[in-house]
């Protein structure tokens, strides 16, 4: 029997890796001589590093960068020598997890880690960059990516501002002419399945600016200085209607500014895994897939990773089970995208607490039981 154990993450509880391998340790446990193949995914966001790196041979490079709100840290990004690729999460620099609920500042929380990651990259050699751009904690536009890289940024009585945050309304001047120059030599790929635009209502400040601390009302102060910051983006660069193409919005704004000044390649973050993965060739001979995330939803059909690998598989004919901790409404639509099932790990009443740090223990039992059920049927 041959079985691919391919989940997420199952964010603040554990890794897309450690999820993985209680998935294996419950299949040896009843099934042992069943054949895994381990695919740890993630879909542009926080665990693509390791996701990646799981799948392909490369390394953890390492290196001392700001965090959103100044503070030194170190974070690292995925390298791949032969191929001169660096894979780089914006969460590493820049992301929520970093802060605590009472540090979350958008008005200063800058994206400037992000560029120093990048920057780390071009210094070593790197000739393609994915830049994954799930779980930031910045509405910056990516201001700060590209200050780390050599842009200057000046307020309208042309004083230079080194930290702009999300007070975008501030600035009066963009000049790229600093820019690294050897940005011009390197492909640069976003990987997001985030398809919001940049303004409006489905844009990044009015959708992601209250998880990243924008108050209800000062929505609109941060729209306004998004929509004035696009504008100089667009008379810097000659590139009009940029902020409303599907994913402008992602990551506080990041997707705009690189697609605008960068030409950045736009991707879906899962679907370059699993080509990194070579996914579809491991599926030859699989009887079923595993896969999982915290929460399975009606919400689940719009890019994330157990429907997104249940739409391959369903064209292979491989039944693929999901496990959650939470399986909320709307999981039982998702069977016509080829998820079989969809079955929560709690086991009882719990907080949220609870449950997020019993949450490997949790899956292990889950998967276990349901492979008891399995191996009786089969």
């Amino acid at each position: 029997m041959k079985i691919i154990v391919a989940p997420d993450s199952f964010k603040g509880s554990m890794t897309s890796v450690e999820a993985g391998r209680q998935i294996k340790r419950a299949i040896l446990d009843v099934i042992p001589a069943t054949e895994i193949v381990e695919l740890p995914m993630a879909d542009g966001g926080e665990g693509t590093v390791e996701a990646v790196l799981q799948a392909v041979k490369g390394e953890m490079v390492l290196t001392q960068v700001l965090d959103p709100i100044g503070r030194e840290i170190q974070a690292g990004y995925g390298w791949l020598p032969e191929q001169h690729l660096a894979v780089i999460e914006t969460a590493a620099a820049s992301g929520l997890t970093l802060l605590k609920g009472n540090e979350l500042d958008p008005h200063s929380a800058s994206t400037f880690g992000t560029g120093q990651l990048i920057g780390h990259a071009l210094l070593i050699g790197a000739k393609t960059i994915i830049l994954g751009l799930g779980g930031s904690a910045t509405v910056d536009g990516g201001v700060g990516i590209l200050q780390a890289l050599g842009m200057k940024v000046f307020d309208t009585l042309g004083n230079e501002l080194d930290r702009v945050g999300g007070e975008l309304w501030k600035i009066g001047q963009l000049d790229f002419t600093g820019l690294d120059a050897r940005l011009a030599g390197v492909n640069l790929i976003i990987a997001s399945d985030v398809t919001n635009p940049l303004l409006g209502d489905e844009g990044a400040i009015r959708i992601f600016g209250p998880q990243k601390g924008v108050h209800a009302e000062e929505l609109d102060r941060f729209e306004a200085g998004m929509a004035h910051f696009a504008r100089l983006v667009e008379e810097a660069t000659w590139r009009n209607k940029m902020s409303e193409l599907p994913g402008s919005g992602a990551a506080g704004g990041i997707g705009f500014l690189l697609r605008s000044v960068m030409n950045a390649e736009f991707r879906s973050g899962l679907e370059l895994v699993l080509d990194l993965a070579n996914f579809e060739r491991h599926l030859t001979g699989t009887d079923l897939i595993i896969t999982g995330e915290g929460k399975i939803d009606a919400q689940s059909a719009y890019g994330k990773v157990p429907v997104g690998i249940a739409r391959i598989a369903r064209g292979h004919h491989i039944p693929v089970i999901a496990f959650a901790g939470i399986v909320d409404e709307g999981a039982d639509k998702l069977e016509q995208d080829g998820v079989t099932l969809a079955l929560p790990i709690i086991e009882g009443p719990m907080t949220l607490e609870e449950a997020m740090a019993a949450g490997p223990g949790l899956l292990y039992k889950a998967v276990r039981r349901f492979l008891q059920i399995y191996r009786l049927g089969s």
